[in-house]
């Protein structure tokens, strides 16, 4: 019922202004809006600024964060029916419409952060985009922002900087079974749990630990509830940018010119953004006062892929389909060359 009477509410506001609203993108998103603080609604800042100054205001853009429409899941499902016109989602909220998406979970995959940009802005981004847009059919993927950065794992317990240091400790993960998965592997034992329940749950020691970008780490105060944080960088999940096919269909071909330009912007103001908080109080330096970090060195980091990789790519062949292992495979294909390359070459 409550879900019935919010969707209906969400459809009253926006049949309201529908008579106007021909050229308004509606944009939705689960993070706090300031755009100095958080990597999604820079991304959104940026590309409402570009859209509605280099289209003379034929196509204007409205944000919504802090969930004010509802959760990211809920946001796909009204980007694909229309009732708003973009968002960007994670991983797991894109899972329920697109389980492919998973293949993005393979473990210890990059080398830095230079790589995740190779990836997703060649051709298995472009595939990957292709992709969900022919299983979805109703929305159009204009590239894949940064959520903040590589996976750390904090914990109460103790540092963690060998597989047996896992043993014992229970950490939260998403709903999203390949993170279980990969957590059972390194010896941990998975607790998925919603995210508004992690803060009470590391508190009350319903869990003793959670994976998640540094970034969110420090703006969620974890370190107030946690001693220990391991540097694992064993994850890497992008936001999917999607707009509804009908709107992007019915924009001229300037316009949408225009959109793919600022979406190009968008992502990179979340990379940069991102890097910026990594490195400054709000991030990894501000953490160093608060909680014990651990670096893993190459070969801690390659005991830990030897046994989380293969426990992985074993799921992704038992509960997906011929297709998704297609779609690993040119992952680790355009993963390997992407870490193998250099800049300086």
């Amino acid at each position: 019922m409550k879900t019935l009477i919010k969707g209906l509410a969400i459809a009253a506001t926006m049949t309201a202004t529908s008579a106007s609203a021909g050229g308004v993108i509606k944009f939705g998103h689960d993070n706090k809006t300031d755009p100095f603080e958080n990597p999604a609604h820079a991304c959104t800042a940026v590309f409402s600024n570009i859209v509605t100054a280099d289209t003379n205001g034929s196509v204007s853009v409205e944000v919504f964060g802090s969930n004010q429409l509802g959760s990211a899941a809920e946001h796909v499902q009204q980007v694909r029916d229309g009732i708003i016109q973009a968002t960007l989602t994670s991983t797991g909220a894109l899972a329920s419409y697109y389980p492919r998406i998973d293949v993005l979970n393979l473990p210890f995959a990059f080398n830095g952060n230079a790589s995740t940009y190779e990836v997703f802005d060649g051709d298995f981004g472009k595939e990957l985009a292709a992709d969900i847009e022919a299983e979805l059919g109703d929305v159009v993927v204009l590239g894949f922002p940064d959520t903040g950065g590589f996976f750390a794992v904090t914990n109460s317990k103790r540092p963690i900087a060998d597989l047996k240091d896992f043993e014992g400790i229970r950490i939260r993960t998403m709903t999203l079974p390949s993170h279980q998965k990969i957590m059972q592997s390194l010896g941990a034992e998975a607790y998925p749990l919603s995210w508004g329940e992690v803060y009470s749950g590391l508190q009350t020691g319903v869990i003793d630990g959670q994976m998640n970008p540094v970034p969110i780490i420090s703006f969620a105060n974890f370190a107030e509830v946690q001693k220990h944080m391991t540097l694992t960088n064993h994850l890497f999940s992008p936001y999917t940018f999607m707009i509804n096919r009908a709107f992007y269909e019915g924009l001229s071909d300037s316009e949408r010119a225009t959109i793919h330009t600022a979406a190009e912007n968008c992502v990179a103001a979340s990379r940069g953004l991102s890097r910026i908080i990594e490195a400054s109080d709000r991030g990894l330096a501000g953490l160093m006062d608060k909680i014990e970090v651990t670096a893993l060195s190459a070969e801690q980091r390659e005991a830990m892929a030897s046994a989380a990789q293969p426990a992985f790519e074993a799921h992704v062949a038992e509960n997906m389909d011929a297709r998704a292992g297609e779609l690993l495979a040119k992952f680790k294909s355009e993963v390997a060359a992407a870490n193998a390359a250099s800049y300086l070459d």
